[in-house]
Parts: structure tokens; sequence; C-alpha cells
């Protein structure tokens, strides 16, 4: 039997986070696979193997989590490049962003996620929180540029970043034309030029 000090097995940093990344790989697959039904957080709970209140000692809301887990996704699948050169940076997010755009769980659950925030003002919130978190990294690339004096000071940061995601969105949502190398160089030309 162990002395009431000591501390139990199994509990600690490691274990908080397996179960943390549990929950947030659980949040991003039943988004993803949502369909249309709400996710809650007894389902998140239950799909990640631990208890509501587990979630609720981490995140304040359902939509935390929901946000959360698609940061996490996000920093994972796009980290933000700095070679030194604006034009490689925008290419190599650009390639990141539309190459993960294309994978489950992260393209499913962007895609449900943009469907149901149309409904629910949560949801759009969460949105719009995500969204600019995303914004924020290709601004970071576009002022790094013009301090190293490859953009040049006249140029419109809020507009570059608006053409880069809104050709993302564009082509992710409608699926006329591919999301691919190619399409990265030539959004990445045509911004540049």
């Amino acid at each position: 039997m162990h002395d009431s000090n000591e501390p139990r097995p199994h509990t600690g940093r490691r274990r908080n986070e397996a179960a943390r990344r549990a929950i947030l790989d659980a949040a991003l697959e039943l988004l993803a696979d949502a369909d249309g039904a709400p996710v809650s957080v007894e389902t998140i709970a239950r799909a990640a193997g631990v208890g509501k209140q587990t979630l609720y000692r981490w995140w304040p809301s359902k939509g935390a989590v929901l946000l959360d887990a698609l940061t996490d996704r996000a920093a994972q699948d796009v980290p933000a490049p700095d070679t030194g050169s604006l034009r490689a940076d925008l290419r190599e997010l650009a390639v990141a962003t539309f190459e993960a755009s294309r994978r489950p769980p992260s393209g499913p659950a962007l895609r449900t996620l943009v469907r149901e925030a149309a409904r629910d003002p949560h949801l759009a919130e969460l949105m719009r929180t995500f969204t600019e978190s995303r914004r924020a990294a290709v601004r970071r690339i576009l002022e790094r540029g013009r301090e190293r004096g490859e953009l040049s000071a006249d140029r419109d940061v809020d507009l570059l970043v608006d053409q880069f995601y809104g050709f993302f969105w564009y082509r992710f949502l409608l699926g006329h034309a591919p999301l691919d190398g190619t399409a990265a160089e030539l959004l990445t030309d045509s911004l540049l030029r």
C-alpha cells in the first residue's frame, strides 16, 4: 500500500499530456465525421476515454476544445516557415496549408465547421478566431519580408492576406480547381508580382 504522501503512479504531466492529446484528437475526428450532428462535450469525452469533468478542467466550453483542437492541428500540419526568403516562406506556407486541407481529419473538420458556423453563432465566433490565427501567420511572413526589403512599403499587407486566404477558401469550398504545389506557386507569384 502506498504512503498517502507519495504521488500515485500514472499521474502528472505525462498522463495529462496524453489525455489532452486524446481529447484534441477525438474532438477533431468527431468534428470531421459529424455530418451535421452536434459534437458535444459528452461525445468528445467518451471518444477520448475521459470524464466530462476532465474536459471542463482544461477548457471552459465545447467551442474552446474545438478551437484548441483546430489550432493545435494547424500548428502541427502548417508550421510557420522562416527560410529567410519571403517567396520561399509564402510558398511553403501555401503548400502546407493546401496539403493539410486535403487530409483527414483537418479537411473534413474544416468543412463541417464552415457549414455549422452558418447556423451556430458560437461556432461562427470559433471560426473567426481560428481564421484570424491563420491570417496572423501569413501577416508575420509578409511583415518579415517587408523588414528585409523584399516587399515594398506601399503594399497593403492585409489585402495580401485576404488574397492568400481568399484563394484558399474559394478553392477549398467550391473545389473547382486544385489546391496543390502548382496552385501554391501560382498564388505566390501573383501575390509578389
